[in-house]
């Protein structure tokens, strides 16, 4: 990996994980993921990795005219790289997941380097009621759900970006992950600087155990040796750990309510740009400096802000 110290915070302000009736400051409509994610960025996020969810009820979509609604004010307002996801949720097809980075031909799209189990039944333990009906079964038919990322998909969305010259946040939720990186890497159907996503303790994934991490930063530094550049995030209570174990061995990081609701123990984050400014201060602590979002353009090779379509 390389050298560079300048720290990449990306904050994913919404996202497929947690539902509406978790938290009243988890953003839903267009407006509120405009304002949560300029809000991000003026706190320190060089990216902002973002999901969009129907207005009336919340549930996660991949119609790109939803992401229509947000996206030209955030652009309008910040400087931040915008990151589309093209995973959706778990339960949508690959051509549905695809769209907005199609359409939208944005800087990074994130991509899912492999199939899963996707365990969020168990929240079903903390969180009892519901505002709406999906959320409950959203969460329940977690317990036989396969996220499904096969090479064929895989390939699918690498080929179909490849003219709007989008990088990718390669997210790597296992070991095997790794590997599969490693596979398309050794095919040159990715070009280095790889940005490498550890998703840290999802159940169905690699745990967020210190000797996890460090397993996910050996076993990519053999695969990949100079040719990545490493974030990490921790799912749920295990954010800001992971953030400090992660910096500690040379990632980058990435907070938001997407990956936690939580900025302390049983204290829910009132913003994502509060869980920034948390980070912030814990790099700062560390004495690492926060990459500006063209110093993380640079780094990570993308196109530019002037050649997205939107």
């Amino acid at each position: 990996m390389s050298s560079e110290r300048k720290v990449i915070i990306t904050c994913a302000p919404t996202g497929a994980i947690h539902t509406p009736s978790m938290s009243p400051y988890l953003p839903v409509t267009p407006d509120e993921i405009a304002e949560a994610a300029i809000a991000a960025a003026e706190a320190g996020a060089a990216i902002l990795h973002l999901h969009a969810r129907d207005p009336d009820d919340g549930h996660p979509t991949q119609d790109p005219d939803v992401f229509r609604r947000f996206l030209p004010t955030i652009k309008n307002n910040t400087d931040a790289v915008i990151n589309l996801t093209s995973g959706g949720a778990p339960h949508m097809t690959i051509e549905e997941r695809l769209q907005p980075a199609l359409q939208l031909k944005p800087e990074i799209a994130s991509l899912n380097m492999g199939s899963m189990n996707f365990g969020l039944y168990p929240m079903l333990n903390r969180f009892k009621e519901f505002k709406y009906s999906w959320e409950y079964d959203y969460l329940d038919k977690s317990r036989d759900l396969v996220f499904k990322n096969t090479f064929a998909d895989i390939e699918y969305i690498l080929n179909s970006c490849s003219e709007n010259k989008t990088r990718f946040e390669f997210e790597c939720y296992d070991i095997s992950h790794l590997y599969n990186l490693a596979h398309f890497f050794g095919r040159e159907l990715v070009k280095p600087p790889l940005f490498v996503q550890s998703v840290m303790g999802i159940l169905g994934g690699i745990g967020a155990h210190p000797d996890d991490l460090e397993h996910m930063n050996r076993t990519a530094n053999r695969l990949l040796g100079d040719k990545y550049q490493w974030s990490v995030l921790g799912a749920g209570r295990n954010q800001m750990e992971i953030a400090r174990q992660g910096a500690s061995l040379g990632s980058h990081v990435r907070v938001g309510l997407e990956d936690s609701l939580w900025a302390g123990p049983g204290q829910l984050a009132e913003s994502n740009a509060q869980q920034v400014k948390i980070v912030r201060e814990i790099l700062k602590n560390m004495e690492l400096e926060i990459a500006t979002p063209s110093e993380a353009r640079k780094i990570l090779s993308l196109k530019g802000a002037d050649q997205v379509a939107f």
